[in-house]
């Protein structure tokens, strides 16, 4: 039967602790966030494979949709709310303007929404459509706006929450946060990669120094994210800690940590904004 996949009900579960007895007159209640239709539901993204129906539009109009299908949901209902928060009033209006901009736009955490239903005045219905196919919906969305997936994206479990993060941080519901999802992948790959215990390896300690912001010797060097300072600090205090610590086996845990260095990924950790200048000061300092 059609299930509730992981990764939307990681949105849903995102958006009501943040939502969800918000301050204001009218909160994200519970209720108001589905995923899957009802048992008479038939056709459409809240349907997954036993219940779409013959040339449903949800599988029949791009190939993504058909690679994609199985038994999972591939779409998001958000309801009504009205909270206060940055100085501002946010309803599911604003929201739904929010999110319909960031689609137009082709923001990178967009592209695996195909379309959003939804009313800025609670009397018109309107649709963004990817495929470009539809302008409108039916009246239920007067009061509710509705997400739906590529199903491809639900299938491959790719996470959807950024989207839905930025517009709590565009609120101040979260912790501003104007990374892209890419570089914070970088950053998770950068602190498994090039932390080290003790200090000692050359890379590890440009990279820090780099992320502090203290060595700028390449001419173009450009000040780092402040989240990536704040990783870096953690990183030479932790050095710090562990240089003072009496292990018995020290040289055994330093050459397992190194022997995980390879080149192959250092070179994934590094974007391709840095890694001219990471080049051009390890060539400068080999040549030293």
């Amino acid at each position: 039967m059609t299930r509730a996949p992981a990764n939307l009900l990681a949105v849903r579960s995102l958006l009501l602790t943040h939502l969800d007895n918000a301050p204001g007159p009218d909160d994200l209640d519970p209720g108001e966030v589905g995923i899957v239709g009802d048992p008479a539901h038939r056709g459409g993204y809240h349907c997954g494979s036993d219940r779409v129906v013959v040339g449903d539009y949800s599988v029949v109009e791009s190939p993504r949709d058909r690679a994609g299908l199985t038994l999972d949901a591939a779409a998001l209902d958000v309801g009504m709310f009205d909270v206060r928060s940055g100085g501002r009033t946010n309803t599911l209006a604003s929201f739904s303007a929010w999110c319909v901009a960031q689609c137009a736009a082709n923001a990178a955490d967009t592209r695996d929404i195909r379309e959003i239903i939804y009313s800025l005045d609670g009397s018109t219905v309107k649709r963004w459509d990817r495929l470009g196919r539809r302008t409108s919906g039916d009246s239920s969305h007067r009061w509710h706006t509705h997400f739906s997936f590529f199903r491809d994206a639900i299938k491959a479990g790719r996470d959807q929450r950024p989207l839905f993060r930025r517009y709590l941080s565009s609120i101040g519901l979260l912790e501003d946060d104007d990374m892209t999802p890419e570089e914070h992948n970088w950053l998770a790959t950068v602190h498994k990669n090039l932390t080290v215990l003790d200090g000692r390896n050359p890379v590890g300690q440009i990279y820090t120094r780099m992320a502090m912001g203290e060595d700028a010797t390449v001419p173009n060097f450009v000040s780092v994210h402040p989240t990536l300072k704040s990783i870096a600090a953690q990183v030479t205090a932790l050095q710090t800690a562990l240089t003072n610590r009496d292990f018995t086996d020290e040289p055994a845990i330093v050459e397992g940590v190194l022997a995980s260095l390879t080149p192959e990924k250092i070179a994934e950790a590094i974007p391709p904004t840095m890694a001219k200048q990471v080049a051009d000061e390890l060539a400068r300092r080999l040549a030293a």
